[in-house]
């Protein structure tokens, strides 16, 4: 509706400019969580690609590995071949040149029983020497082959993963762009959002005393209660500062069991279990990205390193976001 403006010379109706709504508190935190939700996601890619260039690398270092342990068998099979064949040569030419004998032959020439008889048992011996070079003459080709064969595998599968290798370097160097402005504008947000925002998100959660079971996952779980307080920081790795995968593997690290870094690695360790069946320990996984993680610390609740400006604390198990698995690592 018109406002009306009264003055000297009478009634007018004024229609005020079109107002444009400023975004509330609730609005902007909640563009801060979702900014800072996609540099998690973002992040946990990063450490993804870089786990796999780690894999490629070591596929790289076996391929060298087997090309050089397939050049020196290689050589050897080459030697062994020029080896037996001059042996085998050597008895082939001694056979033309008549330097052996049948059985009659030496029957013939032989001036009594005992002359045969060491005829007889040369003649074996030569026998026995001219198969056995050949034997060994055919078995030196045939490793020589196994050694080209194993050689050109190794040298596809070197070439392959230098090549993958090489993909992965310039994905990391675009990913890491794309999450240097995701962190920029979500510290951004951050840095727009009222005292009172801050606060909310600076509130430390339960810090009370909380039992924890025996065993390696209460040992992981009285670590990961024991940061509550510390920051969140992209990327950090602590001991005064974490994101949440480096949370929870320091914690079962600290327990004794190895887990890997990220959250996507982390969803395929141990055993899933149902939302029902959560025990203190186990590993919830958020999100269809599977980009985030929290420990459990009871049927309700879990600990985690949230997002920048908040810290590490308790929450609601189901309040942190949808639960894409949980994984039991131990027992």
């Amino acid at each position: 509706m018109a406002a009306v403006l009264l003055t000297a010379f009478g009634a007018h109706a004024v229609v005020p400019a079109m107002a444009h709504a400023q975004p509330s508190a609730s609005d902007a935190l909640q563009e801060y969580n979702d900014l800072s939700r996609e540099a998690e996601r973002l992040h946990e890619e990063h450490l993804k690609a870089q786990d796999e260039l780690a894999g490629k690398q070591g596929e790289l270092d076996r391929a060298n590995a087997d090309l050089g342990e397939a050049a020196r068998l290689g050589d050897q099979a080459r030697a062994d071949q020029e080896l037996f064949r001059g042996r085998v040569d050597l008895l082939t030419e001694a056979t033309f040149e008549g330097a052996t004998f049948t059985g009659l032959s030496a029957l013939l020439v032989s001036g009594s029983q005992q002359d045969f008889l060491n005829r007889m048992s040369a003649l074996d011996l030569l026998a026995a020497d001219h198969g056995e070079a050949l034997d060994r003459l055919s078995a030196a080709v045939d490793s020589a082959e196994r050694s080209k064969a194993g050689a050109l595998d190794a040298q596809q599968r070197a070439t392959q993963a230098t090549d993958d290798a090489r993909k992965l370097v310039d994905d990391i160097a675009g990913r890491q762009e794309a999450l240097d402005r995701q962190v920029a504008d979500a510290r951004a947000q951050y840095r727009s959002l009222s005292t009172a925002d801050k606060a909310v998100l600076a509130a430390p959660g339960d810090t009370s005393t909380v039992p924890v079971p025996s065993g390696a996952a209460g040992a992981a779980l009285e670590f990961a209660l024991a940061q509550r307080g510390e920051p969140y920081v992209f990327g950090a790795n602590g001991p005064d500062a974490w994101d949440c995968s480096s949370l929870t593997q320091a914690a079962y690290r600290a327990a004794g069991v190895p887990i890997p870094r990220t959250t996507y690695s982390q969803a395929l360790v141990g055993r899933a279990v149902g939302r029902g069946e959560v025990q203190p320990g186990d590993l919830v996984i958020y999100y269809s990205g599977q980009s985030h993680v929290a420990m459990v610390v009871d049927g309700v609740r879990a600990v985690h390193a949230s997002t920048e400006g908040v810290p590490v604390r308790i929450a609601d198990i189901d309040s942190i976001g949808p639960i894409s698995v949980i994984r039991r690592v131990v027992g």
